[in-house]
């Protein structure tokens, strides 16, 4: 166990560095007693990685650290990463002065890091301890698990929108909204920093009335709102539903062309929003 409270993984197991988000991670899992991953769930002694990698310039300020934990509940139509869905964990030490000198940081992914929220809270104090920017990448809808004091180790919350109305809510993700905008208006009302991140796929969620709530719910978050960035979708990660024999069914989408873009991009902007 590393100075984080990590278990390294014994040298012959896959590597936890990854080139991109992108690689297909299964099974690493696969051994570990289904107590034994219980009891680590409850204390945040031990998590679970699908990967990390270095040098992300997209993940929060500056060049950042950025750790994939596996597992959500969201089941988006459009995600890049379906193999977090299913759960098998290491440094940042090396990299802290590197991250200061260059405004960077260590952000949190995955998955949905708040599935394994007891680590996430670990992981983040520690690195926050050591002087780390930290952030949180999060679908927000399991923010309620986190207390005022745990959400001050966080500096900055990346907080994935991915839609409206709440019945294509639910379509789209298998889950209530609710909650998302509730932990929304709670780090709004603590003042803790938010980049809201929102997936433009199309004909699932570009509907012009939709956007234009979203972008009249986040101004009114007020000033924590630094940056809206608008993701185009892609076809990056449609090759790991195949693996996993995954009905995919967005393989006739298209990524939304640059006006596309610029048009949602300008709803957000229209209410004084910094959009990327």
């Amino acid at each position: 166990m590393n100075a984080l409270g990590l278990v390294n993984l014994p040298t012959e197991e896959p590597s936890l560095i990854a080139q991109s988000p992108f690689e297909l991670r299964v099974d690493l899992g696969r051994d570990v007693p289904e107590t034994d991953v219980r009891t680590a769930l409850a204390s945040g002694d031990v998590g679970f990685l699908h990967s990390y990698t270095t040098g992300s310039t997209v993940d929060g300020p500056g060049v950042r650290v950025v750790a994939w934990t596996t597992c959500c509940q969201f089941r988006c139509q459009y995600c890049h990463n379906p193999d977090t869905w299913t759960l098998a964990t290491e440094e940042l030490q090396k990299y802290r002065n590197g991250l200061k000198i260059m405004g960077g940081g260590f952000t949190l992914s995955g998955g949905e890091p708040l599935m394994q929220d007891r680590f996430a809270v670990k992981l983040l104090s520690a690195a926050h301890a050591m002087g780390i920017h930290t952030a949180l990448d999060t679908n927000g809808s399991l923010g309620a698990r986190l207390s005022d004091e745990e959400l001050k180790h966080i500096d900055l919350v990346l907080l994935d929108i991915k839609g409206w109305d709440p019945e294509r809510h639910r379509q789209l993700t298998g889950n209530d909204i609710a909650p998302v905008l509730d932990f929304a208006r709670r780090l709004a009302s603590r003042d803790r920093p938010i980049w809201v991140r929102f997936v433009l796929v199309p004909g699932l969620t570009d509907n012009s009335d939709d956007i234009e709530q979203i972008a009249r719910f986040t101004a009114g978050l007020g000033r924590v709102v630094e940056r809206v960035q608008v993701l185009p979708f892609h076809q990056m990660g449609k090759y790991k539903w195949k693996s996993l024999n995954l009905n995919y069914k967005l393989n006739d989408v298209q990524p939304p062309g640059i006006e596309a873009i610029e048009r949602v991009c300008a709803q957000f902007s229209a209410l004084g929003l910094r959009t990327e």
